[in-house]
């Protein structure tokens, strides 16, 4: 993932993904007030590209397009680490074959809609997947955080043992060894 996909950014970024104008504007209309990044990708390459960029809460996805079409999109982002997780809304028009809902969940869609949609209930799910953004991103944040006093914990500990090695006395080197133990422990607590 590059420096800029992977910097935490307080705004959670949602993918619009469709090869008409006007669905994108419809899609930029109802979810402008929601106050977040909407970036557009016109193809299912261009969405591809977008993903490798930056990071996004969730992913609204047009299944008719030409060239890769939604669902070869939604495989693609699945397949990838850095792109897995990413919650995608599989968006159709009414006429569409009955089979696409099933086909877009085993795809990997977390939801699919209709259109035309009702902005309301599109604006509701999308403000789902933005809360579990916000939520996951804080939860990156304190592991982070936890496993910066880990490694600080694991240094100092380092350091008291080398001098508690260095000492002649039983007793100081029997604490030597409990110190030995304890830091196994924190090892084992530590994450990889």
């Amino acid at each position: 993932m590059t420096a800029e996909a992977s910097s935490v950014d307080p705004r959670a970024s949602i993918l619009l993904v469709d090869d008409m104008e006007d669905n994108l504007v419809a899609l930029e209309a109802v979810l402008g007030s929601l106050n977040e990044p909407l970036v557009r990708a016109r193809s299912g390459e261009e969405a591809m590209k977008a993903l490798l960029r930056r990071r996004f809460a969730v992913v609204l996805l047009d299944i008719r397009m030409p060239g890769m079409d939604g669902f070869e999109t939604a495989t693609n982002i699945k397949r990838l680490d850095q792109t897995k997780d990413v919650p995608i809304i599989f968006l159709t028009g009414t006429d569409a074959d009955a089979g696409y809902a099933f086909r877009g969940y085993a795809t990997g869609a977390a939801d699919y809609l209709t259109k035309p949609f009702d902005p309301w209930v599109l604006r509701a799910k999308v403000t789902v997947f933005l809360d579990l953004h916000r939520k996951n991103q804080q939860l990156e944040r304190l592991l982070a955080q936890e496993q910066k006093q880990f490694d600080a914990l694991a240094a100092r500990m380092d350091s008291l043992e080398r001098n508690l090695a260095q000492h002649p006395d039983t007793e100081v080197r029997a604490l030597r060894h409990d110190m030995v133990r304890m830091e196994e422990t924190l090892r084992a607590m530590r994450r990889p």
